[in-house]
């Protein structure tokens, strides 16, 4: 994609390259995907086969890390690339599975405030796509307020001795590191104090408890850490400043999943439907279409920014913002016209394959990766600050 001046208009065509990208992945995921698949989030043995199978074969192809440095592994594209991967593993239901984490923004993160060590220890695993990682940040009273968090590491030694509890834990039954925040000092200001640890998830204390809910398996657990040691070369960055560490993740996790795609892929086949033969669903499918196409258009302006080296919170959670609530709007959408008919899986694949699943999963829309009411609150903040430059 070029930009004519960001404020002054975008030219929507990504390119050639970003054409040729986009026909590649789908012929290569129409050869690796069973027929039906329409999630990645279950321990049954050959859903986890698909997503190895997946992985190894995008690794295999330079794919898998497309936009990382090729110092690292990756194959150095651009950012239009990179939204390009992203939005087709998106409209194929996200065949990765767990591996977003690691190569979205655990590997990015090492790569600019990890030892050589670090990085000669984990990238080749997730630019491997054999490595799994969770997010320890959550706890049970830290949430959005993230810097509350009292999950505490003490120095015994030549150790670190982890005590406390994280929750809300994606995949951390399926994963063999955390990303851990942990608090080792106290002070008066609650964002100093804070280190990140880099955490064996077979560490001798580490138990993790599934959480049952309507989202299924693999997206909620509880961890606790009772005693679990780590040595110094757990520490990624510097002891008490771990607050910079997550700065860099969230500069990492802006933009955000691109959920339109998936949402596009859940219209186009919800098209023509039976359903929408109502004028009040046909009315409702043509407003949520105009949404979907409003999402992705601000998901691209918040990428040209990006790209620019000129976006702001404000435009990243406008995007972000449109992505969640089309979510669920198109899952709600799609479960009054399909009916009981999109309550089961359906083995043959398409839409009834996964409307049940697109319902379950969006319910975390609003709430994972800040919730929706953060990011309303960072675009009133940057608004007002505006107007008040502005006066």
């Amino acid at each position: 994609m070029t930009t004519r001046g960001v404020g002054g208009g975008m030219d929507l065509d990504l390119g050639a390259a970003a054409r040729a990208l986009r026909t590649r992945l789908r012929a290569l995921l129409a050869e690796e995907l069973p027929d039906g698949w329409s999630t990645s989030f279950s321990l049954a043995p050959d859903v986890q086969a698909v997503v190895a199978r997946v992985c190894r074969r995008l690794a295999d192809e330079n794919l898998l890390t497309l936009s990382w440095p090729t110092e690292y592994g990756g194959a150095g594209a651009d950012l239009w690339q990179q939204t390009v991967l992203r939005e087709e593993m998106w409209a194929h239901f996200e065949p990765r599975g767990p591996q977003y984490m690691g190569l979205n923004w655990v590997g990015p993160v090492l790569m600019e405030v990890g030892t050589s060590e670090q990085r000669a220890r984990h990238l080749p695993g997730i630019s491997g796509g054999t490595a799994v990682w969770c997010q320890g940040f959550s706890e049970p009273e830290s949430g959005t307020d993230l810097a509350s968090l009292q999950l505490a590491a003490r120095r015994d030694g030549a150790e670190w001795v982890l005590n406390g509890q994280k929750i809300w834990t994606s995949y951390a039954g399926l994963a063999q590191w955390c990303f851990l925040a942990a608090r080792t000092s106290r002070s008066e200001k609650k964002h100093e104090g804070i280190t990140i640890f880099l955490v064996p998830m077979d560490s001798p204390g580490i138990n993790v408890v599934p959480i049952d809910s309507m989202m299924g398996e693999q997206h909620l657990n509880e961890v606790f850490f009772d005693d679990v040691r780590v040595g110094d070369d757990a520490v990624l960055g510097d002891v008490g400043r771990g607050w910079d560490v997550i700065r860099l993740v969230l500069k990492h996790e802006r933009i955000g999943i691109p959920r339109y795609a998936r949402d596009d892929r859940v219209l186009s086949e919800l098209a023509g439907h039976e359903g929408l033969d109502e004028p009040a669903a046909a009315g409702e499918y043509a407003r949520t279409l105009v949404h979907a196409r409003v999402a992705r258009l601000l998901s691209y302006r918040a990428v040209a920014l990006n790209e620019a080296g000129e976006l702001t919170d404000q435009e990243a959670s406008l995007a972000r913002l449109a992505s969640i609530q089309l979510d669920q709007e198109v899952a709600e959408l799609a479960a009054d016209v399909c009916g009981a008919d999109g309550l089961a899986p359906d083995p043959g694949g398409g839409l009834l394959g996964h409307v049940e699943d697109v319902l379950r999963y969006s319910r975390s829309a609003t709430i994972a990766s800040g919730t929706i009411e953060v990011q309303r609150l960072v675009i009133a903040r940057a608004a007002l600050e505006g107007a008040a430059r502005a006066s």
